[in-house]
């Protein structure tokens, strides 16, 4: 029996559906419908880049015109609704799943401290002394940063960590801290006992169970799949757990393996909810805007997907020479409806009040139309009104 074929432009739809950008971006911003954006996502990124804004605060506002950050900070800092921690990197996730990070602390406290890297940041001490003494202070004096601790060899960056970063980082990674709160953007932490007690004396899940969670949410925030695609996720589970779920699922009537179209035609096999065409015929029209996306976006972050899915070539340069970078230090996504349809490189100059276009660039077949370049010029003053620039200027 031939398998269903999942269209190009449907796999894109429900993808774009389920990350939140197909709806109204104009709809009222509210502690309430943020953390029901954000429930949806699964969970947002965050990154200490700041060239125009955070990352978590791009990827908010993309979909919600209204948002501010200040929002954000009182669902995690004030309401506790959301918590700081690890995916496939550092993110902010509803606290309600919080059970599910605790096989996740299992498994990180015992890798960690047999890494090499980490064992490279405690040379010359006596690492679990460190931790025990980190963990004691916070115990004793309440949250600290980083910065409260000090140490006589001066290190520099992250690459060059003190013992005592290190122990934060590990005693977060492994759940005996969380993060209350930043200040300029570090790191504040504190006993996870007292940051959200309730949730901390929830029992760890089991197995099957975490399994299951991780599955299943997963799916429905991809709606079409592989197995990778679906542990790689969370990052909570491994390939084959999600395979074996996956065999478990189709054999329950709860997923349909599928051939989903590629952007370039090719069809290659994968996993869709059962109900993927009832859910795509529900799917709303794509705002009739341009919008700027974060490099981390969901949409965007695992980049062969988003070559597959969308036909868009991306990587993030930051971290590549400046000599070396085919556009530039911190490009932005241009979206266009449900097309990606070019990329810019901004950057905010804070003192001058302005924000800067040092580079655009259209896809291949991409026309700037005088109704293409207005809507990216509304795009634009939108950002620009978002991170408090007075002026926009195209210095390319």
């Amino acid at each position: 029996m031939m398998m269903p074929v999942v269209p190009a432009s449907a796999a894109q739809r429900l993808f774009l559906g389920a990350q939140g950008l197909l709806d109204e971006p104009g709809r009222r911003a509210t502690t309430v419908s943020l953390q029901a954006l954000i429930e949806r996502l699964g969970f947002v990124q965050v990154d200490t880049i700041n060239v125009v804004a955070r990352a978590h605060d791009l990827t908010l506002f993309s979909r919600l015109d209204g948002y501010r950050p200040e929002q954000l900070r009182k669902l995690i800092e004030t309401k506790s609704h959301l918590f700081e921690h690890w995916t496939h990197d550092a993110s902010v996730i509803p606290t309600a799943w919080f059970p599910h990070w605790k096989p996740r602390f299992a498994r990180d406290r015992e890798r960690i401290h047999v890494q090499a890297w980490w064992q490279y940041h405690f040379r010359g001490t006596d690492g679990a002394r460190v931790v025990k003494d980190v963990l004691a202070r916070i115990e004793q004096e309440g949250p600290l940063k980083s910065s409260d601790f000090e140490h006589p060899e001066k290190r520099g960056p992250w690459w060059g960590w003190k013992p005592q970063k290190a122990a934060l980082d590990f005693l977060w990674r492994s759940g005996e801290l969380m993060i209350p709160r930043r200040e300029g953007f570090q790191k504040v932490y504190d006993l996870t006992e007292r940051v959200l007690p309730g949730h901390h004396a929830c029992p760890c899940p089991e197995s099957a169970e975490h399994v299951e969670w991780a599955c299943a949410s997963a799916a429905e925030r991809l709606c079409v799949f592989t197995p990778k695609e679906l542990a790689d996720f969370w990052g909570a589970i491994e390939a084959p757990e999600a395979k074996g779920w996956c065999s478990a699922a189709t054999r329950a009537g709860r997923l349909v393996p599928v051939l989903v179209e590629s952007a370039d035609g090719e069809a290659r096999p994968a996993f869709a909810l059962a109900d993927w065409e009832a859910r795509l015929a529900k799917l709303p029209e794509p705002p009739e805007r341009t919008r700027l996306l974060c490099p981390f976006d969901p949409i965007l972050r695992d980049r062969a997907r988003a070559l597959r899915r969308f036909g868009f070539d991306y990587r993030f340069e930051a971290f590549v020479p400046e000599p070396k970078r085919q556009y530039g230090y911190f490009v932005l996504p241009i979206l266009e409806g449900d097309r990606l349809v070019g990329r810019l490189d901004p950057k905010l100059h804070r003192h001058q009040n302005l924000l800067d276009i040092k580079g655009l660039w259209w896809e291949p077949g991409i026309k700037a139309t005088k109704a293409r370049r207005r809507g990216l010029d509304e795009a634009l003053e939108r950002l620009a009104a978002f991170v408090g620039a007075g002026s926009i200027q195209f210095s390319s």
